[in-house]
């Protein structure tokens, strides 16, 4: 009996996916809920499981785009799984096997047909051939190569033209004529995650009025934290006690300070939100991914550590759900872990608002009226200024400024024990 393997819905509104990657070749045995192949839609990548065990017949090739409900394979679930028969059929297949690979190491190794050396040529000749006119020198020849230059593209002042030490110096590289380098390319679909978000960022930067704004933010409070409680913080919950759960809470606190930030533009009408879920943007091994952590007003440090630990794991394995990267009301990326000092972030509409943060670099800053070295971090905030003002603007980024560089008074309310649950 053929089994026919159709697309399943993925999510709600997504009517088609693209074959990113069969797993299998067609004729394998698969066995049931064993992942046959890669499926991108314009929201993530997902795994397809084997519905029964048999052997599988492919219906569609990589990169082909089908429909949801469509066939795309069938599994023949009468067939025998491949050495389940008697112990001798086995055996014949094995022998078989390795006659094949003996044959051809044996053709691997057979010695190739070489030319006899033609008689016809004499060294003198060879020499004639070696200082013909307008060919370079042994040291004009090094340069030349090193230079990816053609010999015969340059004039030589030698004896019979023949091309010095001093012509290869001064010969320069035609910006017309290519080298002798590489210069292959290659052409390679963007699978249709990739294409949804360059649609989606190009859209943001053409439908919204978005502009940027920046600050910088004293790490110090933070370092001493982390350095005085992460190794207890670790060993009681399991996870690190990162920057991102400061960075987190603080633009919880701002957001409730500005609700603006927390707000969407729909038609005619601003939607704002009286909750806070925080898109967290990760690289995963498709592109850019965004996971949604839920309620982030109602999350303590632990808990927002849990629950980026959990969507970032689950991205990088790609095994995130659609459901786990929808309905963001704003977002905060962090360029700053592949050594980004400053950026401009992209809106991940239709959110109004996006935090950037950047690497920390020790800096000679004043303090009091003096001179002293701070771990000091950018940060920056794209925000649609069709509903979120100037002033709201800065005043928001200020506002998370100001948690983390005193987050023991604004974040844990002066009870550091209790705030990190120790």
């Amino acid at each position: 009996m053929a089994l026919e393997m159709k697309v399943p819905s993925p999510g709600e509104s997504i009517t088609e996916v693209e074959i990113a990657e069969w797993l299998v070749e067609d004729g394998d045995y698969v066995e049931k809920d064993q992942a046959i192949a890669e499926v991108d839609s314009d929201k993530a990548t997902l795994e397809l499981p084997a519905e029964a065990s048999g052997i599988i017949t492919l219906k569609a090739e990589e990169g082909d785009t089908v429909a949801v409900g469509e066939v795309v394979c069938l599994i023949d679930t009468e067939a025998e799984k491949p050495g389940g028969g008697d112990d001798e059929s086995a055996e014949e297949e094995v022998k078989e096997q390795q006659e094949k690979k003996e044959s051809k190491e044996d053709s691997d190794k057979a010695p190739a047909k070489t030319e006899e050396p033609s008689k016809s040529s004499t060294p003198s000749q060879k020499q004639d051939d070696t200082y013909a006119k307008g060919s370079p020198s042994p040291a004009a020849k090094k340069i030349l190569d090193e230079k990816g230059i053609d010999p015969k593209s340059v004039s030589g002042s030698g004896k019979d033209g023949r091309v010095t030490k001093d012509d290869a110096v001064q010969a320069k590289a035609s910006m017309g004529t290519p080298g002798t380098g590489k210069r292959g390319e290659s052409r390679k679909k963007m699978s249709m995650l990739r294409r949804k978000v360059a649609e989606r960022l190009v859209a943001a930067k053409s439908e919204t009025a978005m502009l940027t704004t920046f600050n910088e933010v004293d790490m110090s409070a933070i370092y001493a934290l982390r350095k005085k409680y992460k190794e207890e913080f670790k060993d009681k919950h399991g996870v690190s006690l990162g920057f991102m759960s400061f960075f987190t809470l603080a633009v919880v606190r701002a957001l409730e300070m500005y609700p603006d930030v927390n707000s969407m533009i729909d038609g005619d009408f601003q939607v704002k939100y009286d909750y806070k879920d925080i898109s967290i943007a990760v690289s995963g091994p498709k592109g850019l991914m965004v996971p949604v952590v839920r309620n982030a007003e109602n999350l303590s440090f632990r808990g927002v550590e849990e629950e980026v630990k959990r969507l970032a794991l689950k991205a990088r394995d790609g095994k995130i759900t659609v459901d786990e990267m929808t309905g963001g009301t704003f977002t905060i990326t962090n360029g700053g872990v592949f050594g980004s000092m400053m950026s401009t972030p992209i809106i991940n509409p239709p959110q109004s608002g996006i935090l950037g943060m950047h690497n920390i670099v020790d800096r000679p800053v004043a303090i009091d009226g003096h001179v002293e070295i701070r771990p000091m971090m950018y940060v920056a905030l794209s925000y649609d200024h069709r509903i979120v003002d100037g002033k709201e603007s800065v005043g928001f980024l200020v506002a998370v400024k100001e948690a983390v560089e005193n987050p023991e008074e604004l974040l844990m309310d002066n009870d550091v024990k209790r705030a990190l649950e120790l």
